[in-house]
């Protein structure tokens, strides 16, 4: 547990809004064995419309990405039909396809463009669904993304994340050993950077108020660690603690008007809730050991980490009652917890055989299952559909990002071309 506080004081200026070529790039290192063969036939457009990106490309990345779809490439296609009169059944059945996807861009009389697209069911030769997306020249990822959504849904029966962001801390060391941290949000396949903060003090634990538009994280500029809120509309700062030793761990309640913390000013590391309206605090847990790395299970219960039994373990705190019961036994340390949405689990740093990897706990049923395989895997933080996790871990000696989906199946690695990155953290469902 001392290892947890010795991270949050050791890993944490001027506001940066710059769009810059992608950090991080996708290498699947694993899917799923027997993956939907998926055609995303490249879109057609009306004449005079020319975009800057790819829908079709975008989508079929989208899809790849998660490990249960692979996209055939268009140079494998026998035809690449853009209404569904163009669509002949047998050709793509021939060709082992399970669903096609056609589509075409058009201008608007208001400005902007639409993308309208078909979803069909190659197998049972029928049309699931159609579809349409709107946006301007700097939206047509968002309109790409959207597409991947409703594809996504009608075929899973699960909600589509593609439209939703990360964010990351990246950390490079330059020429005369000086150390620049910055502070980054992408779209989830790193496309779309944006520095947020950049400085030289490090900054950690990023996370995401529940309308997806404001966000906190530990900054470190003012020599000792503080909590900051960041509205990402207005890149308006606010400080919200700068107390002496800890202040850590800002994470939102599910109906955005607290924040719990983890704060030391009392002497010992403990969980507080912050009454954002207000600035009120109250103090949740008081004892001896450490407790640390707080998350909401729901409006009026927190789990947190504490040594309290001798080893780092996952307890939850009922706020109204302050009854504290702990949730993890299986392994010697358990951190780091996450609930998933729904709070019928978590996902947590667990070690086995002196090895730090992510595991999933199902809290009905109380069984553990490691989903990592790699080493020195921490900071877990679930897609809000609960299909994929990202957490941070090192690759050929760096610090990268990983995906992994929750029934262990898919991996993959999100490598930066800046340094090192960690702390990822995944929003809600944007609006």
């Amino acid at each position: 547990m001392r290892k947890i506080v010795a991270s949050l004081l050791l890993c944490g200026g001027m506001i940066v809004s710059a769009l810059a070529q992608a950090e991080l790039t996708i290498e699947i290192t694993r899917g799923s064995d027997k993956p939907v063969s998926i055609a995303v036939v490249p879109f057609g457009w009306e004449a005079g419309v020319s975009l800057p990106d790819d829908i079709a490309a975008i989508v079929g990345s989208d899809l790849h990405r998660t490990g249960q779809f692979e996209p055939m490439s268009p140079a494998d296609m026998l035809s690449q039909p853009k209404t569904e009169a163009e669509v002949f059944y047998r050709d793509w059945r021939s060709l082992g396809v399970d669903y096609l996807v056609i589509g075409k861009t058009r201008g608007l009389p208001e400005g902007g463009y639409a993308a309208e697209f078909t979803l069909f069911d190659v197998n049972l030769q029928r049309k699931m669904m159609t579809g349409e997306e709107r946006g301007g020249r700097a939206n047509v990822r968002d309109m790409a993304h959207g597409i991947s959504n409703q594809i996504y849904e009608k075929i899973t029966n699960i909600k589509g994340a593609f439209a939703t962001k990360l964010l990351y801390v990246s950390a490079r060391r330059l020429e005369g050993g000086k150390q620049v941290f910055r502070l980054v949000m992408s779209d989830i396949d790193g496309a779309r950077e944006q520095v947020l903060l950049e400085q030289s003090e490090p900054i950690l634990a990023p996370t995401w108020a529940p309308n997806g538009r404001i966000i906190a994280y530990v900054s470190f500029e003012t020599t000792r660690p503080a909590i900051y809120m960041h509205n990402l509309d207005t890149a308006q700062r606010v400080q919200l603690t700068n107390f002496r030793g800890i202040n850590g761990g800002p994470v939102w309640s599910p109906d955005g008007k607290s924040m719990a913390m983890v704060l030391s000013k009392d002497g010992n590391p403990e969980i507080y809730v912050m009454d954002l309206a207000t600035r009120a605090l109250r103090r949740v847990t008081n004892h001896f050991a450490i407790d640390t790395e707080p998350d909401w299970m729901d409006n009026n219960s927190l789990i947190f980490t504490s040594d309290r039994g001798g080893k780092p373990q996952i307890y939850r705190v009922d706020l109204r009652s302050e009854r504290v019961q702990r949730l993890t036994f299986e392994g010697d340390y358990n951190a780091r917890g996450r609930v998933l949405k729904g709070g019928e689990g978590l996902v947590m740093v667990h070690r086995v055989n002196g090895q730090f990897h992510i595991a999933l706990q199902d809290l009905k049923r109380n069984r553990v299952s490691i989903l990592t395989e790699t080493s020195l895997d921490e900071s877990p933080s679930m897609a809000p559909n609960n299909t994929i996790l990202l957490y941070a871990t090192k690759h050929q000696g760096r610090g990268v990002l990983a995906a992994v989906s929750v029934d262990g199946n898919v991996h993959y690695r999100l490598p930066s071309d800046y340094g090192d990155v960690r702390e990822p953290a995944w929003s809600p469902f944007l609006k």
